[in-house]
């Protein structure tokens, strides 16, 4: 992918979002012409992080389904997680979304990147830049509530629909667990709502690492150490409320909740 300026057009949806983010006001249409490819996404991303200003802490993805890869040039998608949206699981956070847009809590792996630095990775090599595994939970919203209905370039173009990350426990020898066959639960108010390994997630969290340092080379973005990447729903996307719980259990026995509040 050929990084993109974003044009004035692209940049006043970039900035549509911040405000509706910012006044948390929902969008009942999207701001402007849709992006038809991922340049034009993350164009109109890549112009909202500037506008906004707030420092990145790490960094979303998000599967591409099967049947939109040809058209889109790829299997995943990324957007910014910002620093003072990430917290640590261990205060039992109160996240907050937009309530009258969408939201959704997915259970996910959390990989931590230690010094990335210039070399070509593959799908083993790139074990070597990564200094910790977490489990944890990343919180989905947007303003318009629409965001996933329209394609994966719409849901790029606002940070990929992310609203912040709960940083579970680590995964103890990481190294040589078997992440892949890791059995995950999630439960919204105490319900279990899916269950699932790692399996189907592509080439799993690795992949994701791997496409994220390609793609964000690609946009000319540094990976600082300490940057970590959600590697992508487990268990699902399930929609969530204000006043709900979401709790994920991995392994059977490494808890990581939060509990939901209206933005």
């Amino acid at each position: 992918m050929r990084k993109m300026l974003a044009t004035s057009d692209q940049q006043n949806v970039a900035r549509a979002f911040i405000d509706a983010r910012a006044w948390k006001t929902p969008l009942t249409v999207y701001p402007g012409a849709m992006p038809q490819t991922m340049a034009e996404a993350y164009a109109i991303q890549d112009s909202a992080i500037a506008l906004d200003g707030r420092r990145v802490g790490g960094w979303k993805v998000g599967r591409i389904a099967a049947e939109l890869v040809t058209r889109y040039g790829g299997n995943r998608l990324t957007g910014p997680i910002f620093t003072d949206e990430i917290f640590d699981g261990g205060a039992d956070p109160v996240m907050p979304v937009y309530a009258d847009g969408f939201a959704a809590a997915e259970a996910e792996v959390l990989l931590c990147f230690g010094e990335v630095g210039t070399r070509d990775y593959d799908i083993d090599s790139v074990r070597e830049c990564i200094a910790d595994v977490r489990t944890g939970i990343e919180i989905a919203s947007s303003p318009f509530p629409e965001i996933n209905r329209h394609g994966p370039a719409v849901t790029a173009s606002d940070y990929g629909n992310n609203k912040g990350l709960i940083l579970g426990p680590s995964i103890a020898d990481w190294q040589g667990a078997d992440l892949i066959r890791m059995p995950v639960e999630m439960a919204i108010d105490g319900e279990t709502v899916g269950t699932a390994t790692m399996e189907a997630m592509l080439d799993g969290p690795c992949g994701s690492a791997l496409f994220l340092i390609d793609i964000l080379r690609a946009r000319g973005i540094a990976i600082p150490p300490g940057t970590w990447v959600s590697a992508g729903a487990i268990t699902g996307i399930h929609e969530i409320r204000p006043g709900q719980r979401a709790e994920a259990l991995f392994d059977g026995k490494i808890r990581v909740g939060c509990s939901i509040k209206s933005y």
